[in-house]
């Protein structure tokens, strides 16, 4: 008689940000593809993304209470023993009820609880994280974990091993419509946004939030982009577009130079995409590799540096500029992107930096960590 194995149950446990919350979801969706019985259920806060992003994806949502890891010594400090022994009480309470096999994190303030409770139940961990620089969390729990996925070579984190970063389904479908139909799905994509596609387009998008230095340099070398004869679409972020509409009045072509704060369908932006400009955010830098797209990046001036070292290995194979938020004003804009959107020699130029980003970039990521999970199942 055949022996009769119980579905397989994992627990994800990621939120926060974006970063944290759409590779979790690439790689839900990967393992329920290839387990369509598998039971997922997703670890996460009340207040974070994911609080609204894995419902809308049809996930159970198991909360646990949001527990900082202050990186100085505040008063937080005092507060965390307690906080922290309810986030593990919570997430232990998760994986019981959910009868998980493994835990899979991909860091963040939810990451923490949920490694501590699955070494204490024994339970085997695989980790992912996204950023070239680890953060506090996938260090604690890189320490026993059984595979450790990172995004980008280098990575500083025991037994860590490269898979890439799991692409959001409209990206992963985005690059199977170009590989069918590149013009085609470019068309659609500019009719949907108001765009020519006939017309070089410039993409300038500082993240959800927006970049005031980045719309500043491009807002500021509008009339000279626009000579040149491209299109621009510029995402600003929200309550950010005024300023760029602003600096676009009596500039002639303006009607070419279409602003908006932000856009939820990224995909169709990328589609159109001839060059992009903007920061270098983990998920950024890594589908816009994906997709062969040549891009300027701007790390974000503060922070960690994780920015700069995101960009490092598609910029090395000349699939992208590096600049400095510093010295990005209108005049680098004026010298530096033109040449790159405009003429036989900027096409060829964007042909062969959309090879270099294609070539660093990876397509099966989510497939990559889903087979990390599987080998931990029992």
């Amino acid at each position: 008689m055949a022996e009769h194995r119980p579905p397989p149950s994992v627990l994800l446990a990621g939120g926060g940000t974006a970063g944290h919350v759409n590779p979790l979801l690439a790689v839900a969706d990967e393992l329920l593809r290839r387990h369509p019985n598998a039971r997922l259920t997703v670890l996460g806060t009340a207040e974070g993304l994911e609080s609204r992003l894995v419902p809308e994806h049809g996930l159970p949502l198991a909360v646990v209470p949001r527990v900082p890891l202050p990186r100085r010594p505040t008063l937080d400090w005092f507060r965390l023993p307690v906080r922290l022994r309810d986030a593990v009480r919570a997430a232990g309470a998760a994986i019981d009820e959910s009868g998980a096999q493994v835990v899979v994190g991909f860091g963040g303030y939810v990451a923490t609880p949920a490694y501590l409770a699955a070494r204490r139940r024994r339970l085997p961990v695989v980790i992912h994280e996204q950023n070239a620089r680890a953060g506090l969390a996938n260090r604690l729990g890189a320490r026993w974990a059984r595979s450790v996925a990172v995004t980008f070579p280098g990575t500083s984190l025991r037994g860590a091993q490269v898979t890439g970063l799991p692409l959001r389904a409209p990206i992963a479908r985005l690059i199977e419509q170009r590989s069918v139909d590149r013009e085609g799905t470019r068309a659609a994509a500019a009719t949907e946004l108001g765009l020519d596609a006939a017309l070089p387009t410039l993409l300038v998008s500082g993240g959800s939030l927006g970049a005031v230095s980045v719309n500043t340099a491009v807002a500021g070398a509008a009339a000279d982009l626009l000579a040149s004869g491209i299109q621009v679409l510029h995402l600003t972020g929200a309550g950010k577009a005024d300023a760029v509409r602003t600096a676009l009045v009596d500039v002639p072509g303006a009607e070419r130079y279409h602003v908006r704060e932000y856009l939820t369908e990224m995909q169709l932006a990328l589609a159109v995409a001839d060059v992009v400009i903007g920061r270098s955010g983990a998920g950024t830098v890594c589908e816009q590799a994906a997709l062969g797209i040549p891009a300027v990046y701007v790390p974000l001036p503060i922070g960690n540096g994780e920015q700069r070292l995101n960009a490092a290995a598609v910029v090395a194979a000349g699939g992208g500029l590096l600049v400095e938020d510093t010295d990005l004003d209108p005049a680098w804009v004026r010298t530096h992107l033109p040449v790159l959107l405009v003429g036989d020699a900027a096409a060829e130029t964007r042909e062969r930096m959309g090879r270099a980003a294609a070539s660093v970039g990876v397509r099966d990521a989510a497939a990559r960590v889903a087979r990390l999970v599987e080998a931990e199942l029992p």
